[in-house]
């Protein structure tokens, strides 16, 4: 076991009021691990929060290119860890080495897709409205926007994802990238693997020069409240139960100064096959089906938890092999105790609701941190009515499977759900005409429709949205994986008949930056 300080981390320093009283759960056998964390103080919470602001007014006057230096550094921080961090990573939270592995990749790789575009520039959204003093009736002013860092964001750990949407994760990232400075609230499932990583962040801050602050983390319960509330935080990214996020959403839009919030919640990511697709290939989809609910213990927000169809001899066949597949899955760890609880509860409360019938489990489990795979088979009547277990996203390895009567059915049941971060399309060419109507509905309601394809596992990239309707977020309008993710940490200014040498190096006549801009209609870099 590696050493551990457990302490507060503000404004570069270890801080602690409370003794070490929090321990970090072994996520197999549920025994202490021996790291001890300190729960925060509200003292410590706004302590924390005022060292972000004052390392703000400093950081978001950091270059580009001191920005991107700095992600740089953080992603070489984190490699130093070495086999230390995912050893620490599995024992709090069950998951394998090898999955670890390649969420230590996504980390470091996304911290360099975003020094890559603070390189590029282009997140400045600059826009250039030249003077018109000749135009009539009414002359026209020297108008010039780009987009500023909001300031101070609290970042919440998330369980499912100990590295790539936790301390270093892709909210913290964004942020430090749009030139906000961050409080981290440490997620309580895996306190030690948060700690790792925010050392290494605070071995970049002073490799790179950046201020004291720009980075804090906090540990304990009760204090996520207290951090969305300080008036110093004007944004917030969550990633977890609906119940937690529209909680922290409400605090913060009833602030004396609302703030956004950023909540990525609750998605079923509803996957439709159509009949051609299911002739030509249906054991085939029904196996890979499986396989992506299963797939991490069904702890991706992006699980495929509803599976449609249309009625037909080839569903059946399709449904005995979800049976199949179902009854062949092996156990696995879940993150936490509390997962696994809720987990259960949530397969009981579908048991006691008439319409629902589990049709298939799999392997008994053997160990008490283990669950166990589901099946379950409902009445297309609960996909038509809109029914609030239907669409209650069940943490954990279980799907439910409706057969529909006809295509206007299936889109009846599909307008009756709510927002999703993902739905899929599985068809063969054939298939094209029911397809059409059904990418124009999960386009409404939808951050990512996908086809021939299974949502577990979200690329890190440009293009990539990972958000969608309420309740899959708080927000529609950004995503928390890819570049885009740094725009819900920034906000525009407009500069009106600015004198050049005060003007931004963004919005200066010579362009300083070589970056494209919208001028007077058109991108261009002169």
């Amino acid at each position: 076991m590696s050493q551990n300080n457990g302490q507060q981390f503000i404004n570069g320093l270890r801080v602690a009021t409370n003794a070490p009283n929090i321990e970090s759960i072994n996520a197999t056998d549920y025994q202490p691990t021996g790291y001890l964390f300190s729960q925060a103080t509200l003292e410590e919470v706004n302590q924390a929060a005022e060292a972000a602001y004052q390392a703000f007014l400093s950081y978001q006057h950091t270059t580009q290119q001191q920005r991107a230096g700095f992600l740089e550094q953080i992603a070489v921080q984190i490699e130093a860890l070495g086999p230390k961090l995912q050893e620490v990573a599995s024992l709090e939270t069950g998951l394998p080495l090898a999955r670890l592995q390649g969420e230590t990749g996504r980390v470091t790789g996304q911290l360099r897709l975003f020094a890559s575009l603070l390189q590029r520039g282009d997140f400045y959204g600059a826009r250039i409205d030249t003077a018109l003093p000749e135009r009539k009736p009414l002359p026209r002013v020297d108008l010039r926007q780009y987009k500023i860092g909001i300031g101070p964001v609290a970042v919440f750990g998330a369980s499912n994802f100990p590295l790539a949407f936790s301390t270093a994760g892709g909210d913290t990232v964004a942020a430090l990238a749009a030139g906000c400075s961050v409080v981290f609230k440490a997620h309580s499932g895996h306190m030690a693997t948060a700690e790792l990583v925010a050392e290494a962040i605070e071995k970049a801050i002073v490799a790179a020069g950046m201020p004291s602050g720009t980075f804090n983390m906090i540990f304990g319960g009760r204090v996520g409240a207290d951090l969305v509330k300080h008036p110093r935080i004007q944004a917030a990214g969550f990633t977890g139960s609906l119940e937690g996020g529209t909680a922290l959403f409400s605090l913060a839009q009833n602030r004396p100064q609302p703030i956004p919030f950023f909540a990525e919640m609750s998605s079923v990511n509803p996957v439709v096959v159509l009949p051609n697709a299911l002739k030509v290939r249906g054991e085939k989809i029904a196996q890979d089906i499986v396989t992506s609910f299963n797939m991490g213990c069904g702890q991706f927000c992006t699980k495929p938890g509803l599976i449609l169809g249309i009625k037909s001899p080839e569903f059946d066949q399709f449904v005995t092999t979800l049976v199949q597949s179902t009854e062949q899955a092996v156990p696995q760890v879940m993150l936490n105790q509390g997962t696994l609880k809720s987990y259960q509860q949530g397969l009981a409360a579908l048991d006691a609701e008439a319409g629902f019938e589990v049709i298939a489990k799999g392997e008994a489990v053997s160990l008490v941190s283990q669950a166990q795979a589901h099946l379950i088979q409902a009445d297309q009547s609960m996909l038509l009515s809109g029914n609030p277990k239907l669409q209650h996203e069940i943490f954990g390895p279980v799907s439910i499977v409706i057969a529909v009567d006809d295509e206007v059915t299936l889109l009846q049941g599909i307008e009756a759900l709510a927002g999703q971060l993902t739905a899929t399309i599985i068809m063969d060419d054939a298939d094209a005409n029911k397809a059409a109507p059904l990418l124009q509905l999960f386009t409404r309601k939808a951050g990512r429709v996908l086809f021939n394809g299974f949502p577990t596992g979200v690329e890190v990239s440009d293009a990539m949205v990972h958000g969608g309707p309420f309740p899959a977020t708080s927000d529609s309008r950004g995503t928390s994986v890819g570049t885009g993710a740094i725009e819900r940490f920034l906000r525009p200014v407009c500069y009106q008949n600015t004198p050049q040498p005060l003007l931004p190096k963004a919005l200066q006549d010579d362009n300083p930056l070589n970056i494209n801009r919208l001028i007077n209609g058109h991108f261009i870099q002169d």
